[in-house]
């Protein structure tokens, strides 16, 4: 079994929401009392959150490449990041690294085109939504990506800070992102990404007829799959 390596705290309830994932998983393929071989690093989300709302992405790539070292130096085979926005900076940090990297959306990518889905609703934070950084990966896969409107992105962007981060789930805030998920469906979405990692702290696949594809869950599944030795990063 690989070591995988997991930079975390972006947020903490979707730290541990990926720890349990990769855990579940490797005993369900391994039985008995398998658990994963993880080094995790966790930074403080508030010192990311800042530099992120005032744009200094060179500042957070400075601090999460010295984190994934840090990770990569206690025994790591690869990493995961756990967070879609800070794939922002994924490039600087797999630069600075020897072992490699897990895109979170490359592996939603996979498993989108692997159930036949072209066109897919994309949630997250505005960066996440706004920016190239993630849409040009999935786009390259061969995916077309709708997002919601603006105010739309505002209510979705408001929710997942001064809500979800901070671990407070609301039910009207719930409702809310399921009407953004039947817009993106009329809108012509086979499916709808939830393309932060804690958006599905919120809503789930029970909330929706529309096929909801939480990254966190793919991404934990494919470090699983790829500690085991049955996949490849990209």
């Amino acid at each position: 079994m690989k070591t995988i390596g997991l930079l975390g705290g972006m947020s903490w309830e979707s730290s541990q929401t990926y720890y349990r994932l990769i855990n579940e998983g490797v005993k369900a393929r391994l039985g008995g009392l398998h658990s994963a071989k993880l080094v995790l690093y966790s930074v403080d989300f508030a010192e990311i959150e800042a530099l992120q709302h005032s744009g200094d992405w060179a500042a957070t790539a400075r601090i999460l490449s010295e984190a994934a070292l840090s990770v990569q130096n206690a025994g790591a085979d690869f990493l995961v990041i756990g967070t879609n926005t800070m794939h922002k900076v994924a490039p600087e940090i797999e630069q600075n690294l020897r072992i490699p990297l897990l895109h979170i959306a490359d592996a939603t990518a996979k498993v989108l085109l692997r159930d036949s889905i072209d066109c897919v609703g994309l949630l997250g934070t505005r960066f996440t939504m706004e920016q190239a950084f993630y849409r040009d990966r999935l786009e390259a896969a061969g995916l077309e990506v709708i997002t919601p409107d603006e105010p739309q992105r505002d209510r979705v962007h408001h929710i997942i800070y001064e809500e979800l981060c901070q671990g407070t789930i609301n039910p009207e805030s719930r409702q809310a992102y399921l009407d953004i998920v039947t817009s993106l469906s009329e809108r012509g979405a086979q499916a709808v990404i939830l393309g932060c990692t804690e958006i599905g702290l919120l809503i789930r696949q029970a909330d929706t007829p529309v096929p909801l594809y939480d990254t966190t869950e793919i991404h934990a599944a494919q470090a699983v799959e790829q500690a085991l030795g049955e996949s490849k990063a990209h």
